[in-house]
């Protein structure tokens, strides 16, 4: 496995729309392998193909507290139901420690094949629901910075200054943790783990990339 290059926010490849997989090859093993660690590597959540610059619709997803825990590969996947709603601050790997508050839906079904091109389902709420969504996204050329709260986007210390002032669109401390632990707010494709209480629809707290794990 290596570490790829992710591309940052202002490259073109991240506004293209990418291509549907027809069959896996050892390339397309070597990409996804390469994902998951360079993923890992940004402390991210998920991560999408376009972003190590490769116009495939594929996206992987790892919402475990360990890396490898809770693994998903994506391939070609399709929203097939979403519900509820969930309000938090989201990052971005491509949006290197910013964040914003995007609301997403709580609850999503996807159909995707895996690696070995078998068709499955996956079913999340919370912070899988939030990263399954982003991830999606970027394979149609869509970034959270055009779904951001009032179209703004945070620097990561600049959030936490705000939390402290009591001025946060959010409070930060919501998630359970430190002042320290929020400074790393946005770590990957970054969605923030809920901050509510269950994964109830119209949850409101920090679900999205920003303000702890980056969704990609």
């Amino acid at each position: 496995m290596a570490i790829r290059t992710i591309r940052k926010i202002g490259d073109p490849i991240l506004n293209k729309v990418c291509k549907e997989v027809k069959s896996v090859n050892e390339r397309t093993r070597t990409l996804i392998d390469d994902m998951f660690e360079t993923m890992w590597d940004a402390n991210g959540c998920g991560l999408a193909a376009p972003q190590v610059g490769i116009l495939k619709r594929i996206c992987v997803v790892d919402v475990g507290e360990e890396p490898g825990e809770e693994c998903y590969v994506l391939i070609n996947p399709r929203l097939i139901e979403a519900d509820g709603e969930q309000r938090g601050y989201e990052g971005c790997l491509s949006v290197p420690d910013k964040s914003g508050v995007v609301t997403r839906p709580n609850h999503v079904k996807v159909v995707a094949f895996n690696e070995d091109m078998e068709e499955y389902e996956i079913e999340g709420t919370g912070l899988l629901a939030r990263a399954l969504v982003h991830e999606m996204d970027h394979l149609d050329g869509k970034m959270y910075t055009e779904l951001a709260e009032d179209g703004k986007i945070y620097d990561n210390e600049e959030l936490v200054r705000m939390n402290k002032e009591g001025t946060a669109p959010i409070p930060l401390e919501t998630r359970g943790g430190s002042d320290e632990d929020d400074e790393d707010a946005s770590a990957g494709d970054e969605p923030v783990e809920d901050a509510s209480a269950g994964d109830e629809a119209g949850s409101e707290g920090n679900t999205g990339e920003a303000a702890g794990e980056d969704l990609n």
